[in-house]
């Protein structure tokens, strides 16, 4: 009863962050519904007190030795058992992945992998350097002037088509090739270590575009793998007991001090993307897309994140029913929005001469810092 009355919202919004897989109403009325279990447990705990002590009085030491044996047979069993990092999902799914020491993984290159969703088969085409590409006949040319793009599965065009996603379509928009880099799965960190290593393969870099999204910020606090700590230190994956992970992935429970180290990690390697991209000459941009509109909790986790960095950003509000199906994946007008706000805020550089169409209707910028 006193867990239910002390896990307030606010107590919540502190230990449970903003989720790419549902939308914030849904997430409260969980949150809410496990409360009332919790509470409902508790008076029935009230109810049966009495019975409950004769029976712990003669039982108590077979069912504690029971729950030590289990969970330490669980725990053996488990070691037996390849855990991969939460984000990489499954081992067989498309576009395939494959181990990287420093980055954690990246994409199989050189290969053509398909993907059905929504009864649209999608081709997944690699070249040789990782990159996706239109064919395998049109490889990404490092000598070329580029616009080099790092993410995730939202900027990467997850279950959409190469014209679909969006590099793709800022490249028909600016007429300039465009690198897609993005792989599944990539924290904020991990975005920042792409970028340091595909850069210096690029001649005429003129723009190096991330993306940022407060509802995939809880990746960033994910240390599994590969991952950078306060200073940019990398760091390699923390083992944890089988049991424990497994837990995790069932209640996303973060600690205050594991919110705010996060956010401190992640404003260093934003800040570091601006920096190594200028110190390439070109244009640094991070691209926030928010699927509908903000709440006070969404809102405040993004301006400590990036008003306090101060990083260039733009922020595209999305149509909630912008996406592809069965997934809460950007669609093709998602994706539309997104990259013509990226153009609109490229076209003014002087490393861009080409004109740049009016942004499509459907996208707000709220906010463009």
């Amino acid at each position: 009863m006193v867990a239910a009355i002390a896990a307030t919202q606010s107590w919540l919004d502190r230990h449970f962050l903003p989720s790419f897989l549902m939308s914030r109403q849904v997430y409260v009325r969980i949150e809410t519904a496990v409360r009332v279990a919790i509470a409902a447990s508790g008076i029935a705990l009230i109810l049966a007190a009495r019975h409950l002590a004769a029976l712990l009085t003669t039982r108590t030491m077979a069912v504690v030795a029971a729950i030590v044996l289990a969970l330490g047979a669980s725990e053996l069993v488990l070691r037996n058992v390849r855990l991969r990092p939460a984000e990489w999902r499954a081992v067989s799914e498309e576009p395939l992945r494959r181990n990287d020491p420093r980055l954690g993984w990246t994409f199989v290159p050189a290969r053509t992998g398909y993907n059905t969703n929504g009864g649209r088969t999608i081709a997944y085409t690699f070249d040789a350097g990782g990159y996706r590409v239109r064919n395998a006949d049109q490889p990404v040319d490092p000598a070329r002037p580029s616009v080099l793009f790092a993410g995730e599965s939202v900027m990467f065009g997850d279950s959409l088509t190469y014209d679909e996603s969006v590099p793709a379509q800022v490249e028909a928009l600016l007429g300039v090739q465009s690198v897609n880099m993005a792989v599944y799965g990539y924290s904020t960190d991990q975005t920042y270590l792409k970028i340091e290593t595909e850069l210096p393969h690029f001649r005429r870099p003129l723009a190096v575009v991330a993306l940022y999204m407060t509802a995939l910020f809880g990746r960033n606090l994910d240390d599994d793998r590969p991952h950078l700590g306060p200073g940019l230190t990398w760091l390699p994956p923390v083992q944890h007991p089988r049991l424990t992970t497994l837990a995790r992935l069932i209640v996303p429970f973060r600690r205050e001090r594991t919110v705010e180290r996060g956010i401190g990690v992640t404003r260093e390697a934003l800040g570091a993307i601006v920096s190594l991209a200028r110190s390439r000459g070109s244009t640094p941009l991070i691209v926030v897309p928010h699927v509908g509109s903000e709440d006070d909790l969404e809102r405040s986790l993004r301006r400590r994140v990036l008003d306090d960095s101060a990083v260039p950003y733009v922020m595209v509000e999305i149509d909630p029913a912008w996406h592809v199906a069965w997934d809460r994946h950007p669609d093709a007008r998602a994706a539309r929005a997104i990259a013509g706000a990226i153009a609109e805020r490229l076209q003014n550089r002087s490393t861009f001469n080409t004109v740049v169409s009016p942004g499509p209707s459907g996208a707000r910028r709220s906010t463009a810092r």
